[in-house]
């Protein structure tokens, strides 16, 4: 999952970004509305978390631009206020969620998981693959009942291959859903981290490498590498 936080307040992103980090959710910040119009033009994001009352570009028209341009792209309003009508405002707008600040960690994730699964086509609470299950809410991973530790790259690559339900997935596609804008293009990143996935998931082999594609998770008959 890759997300924008669209905020301000510099230490509320920051803080925002850190919890997300450790759930293996490659975060980005704008700290202003036309930074964000900018980086969602030329980035894909699964959500956006969008504050409100921004500078720049409000929030709420940059809301509409991305319900307008972005269909995919869910959005996660903040606001200052839990009023009733401050909520009706920002759905009115085509935002998918509303989260009154100031609000818990806990229920921010809750409530960015649920937003994801919403994704065309929508995506199960828990992903299983071949005899694999990876629960994003939990930030486990079971393979054939043994817990199976990883890091918070391995756990992303692995979250992003399953989510594309045994279809390929390129290096850039990896490296866009699963590191955040900081990330080198140039890097060995992705090979190094789909090696030590392989190792850490075991034998038989489940991610295959496809020759001049990328990678996919299945069955080992049915691939081509």
């Amino acid at each position: 999952m890759r997300v924008l936080i669209v905020e301000d307040e510099a230490y509320l992103a920051e803080a925002v970004q850190t919890v997300l980090r450790r759930e293996s959710i490659a975060a980005d910040i704008a700290l202003d509305g036309l930074t964000a119009h900018e980086t969602l033009s030329h980035t894909e994001y699964d959500i956006v978390i969008l504050d409100r009352d921004l500078p720049g570009m409000h929030g709420d028209e940059l809301c509409t631009w991305i319900v307008r341009e972005l269909p995919q792209t869910r959005v996660l309003m903040l606001t200052a206020s839990g009023a009733l009508q401050q909520k009706v405002d920002g759905f009115a707008l085509g935002a998918d969620d509303y989260l009154a600040k100031p609000f818990d960690f806990p229920e921010l994730l809750a409530r960015l998981h649920a937003l994801k699964r919403r994704s065309a086509p929508a995506l199960p609470p828990v992903l299983e693959s071949c005899d694999i299950t990876l629960d994003p809410f939990r930030h486990e991973v079971f393979r054939n009942g043994r817990y199976v530790k990883l890091s918070r790259k391995e756990f992303a690559v692995l979250r992003v291959l399953m989510e594309a339900n045994g279809g390929v997935i390129s290096a850039e596609q990896l490296l866009e859903r699963a590191w955040d804008e900081n990330a080198d293009p140039f890097s060995n990143a992705i090979r190094v981290t789909v090696s030590t996935l392989r190792k850490r998931l075991g034998e038989p082999r489940v991610i295959h490498t496809v020759p001049g594609s990328g990678y996919r998770i299945g069955p080992e008959e049915t691939q081509h590498g």
